[in-house]
């Protein structure tokens, strides 16, 4: 048998130790970190869009704007004439002198759904015209 020389009482309890063990705290860290730096590009969105900030100041307007208007009964009128939207490509040609670059400035009633103002739109792109600015009203700036 073996035998301690030496011992006590005292040296038998265990000594309580004071300071803490960061290794592990920094390791999680560490991999947290690295999680972060991953997903933060994921979570950003980038679509480009043609339309100011309804706060943005106000753009200089052409002479003579052409305004598409859907009414909330669905109805289209360019300006202030009413007509079917099977015409629609037509009657722009004729109010931009047949420009495909001019900017026409669509504007819709509240009560219009998103899959209506869509349909127009798309009639609108099919027609060739590109540049379409949706028309809304001006909103004060957000007090922070």
């Amino acid at each position: 048998m073996g035998s301690k020389l030496g011992s006590s009482l005292m040296d038998d309890e265990l000594v309580e130790q004071h300071e803490i063990n960061v290794t592990p705290f920094i390791d999680v860290m560490l991999v947290l970190l690295i999680i972060f730096m991953v997903a933060a590009p994921l979570a950003t969105v980038d679509i480009g869009v043609d339309l100011p900030a309804s706060t943005a100041q106000m753009q200089p307007r052409p002479d003579k704007p052409v305004f598409v208007t859907v009414k909330n009964d669905l109805s289209v009128a360019i300006g202030e004439s009413n007509m079917a939207k099977e015409s629609l490509a037509g009657a722009l040609d004729a109010a931009t002198n047949n420009h495909k670059d001019e900017r026409i400035f669509l504007r819709a009633d509240k009560t219009v759904s998103y899959g209506d103002l869509m349909e127009i739109m798309n009639l609108l792109r099919d027609s060739g015209y590109l540049k379409i600015a949706l028309v809304g009203l001006e909103a004060a700036p957000a007090k922070p």
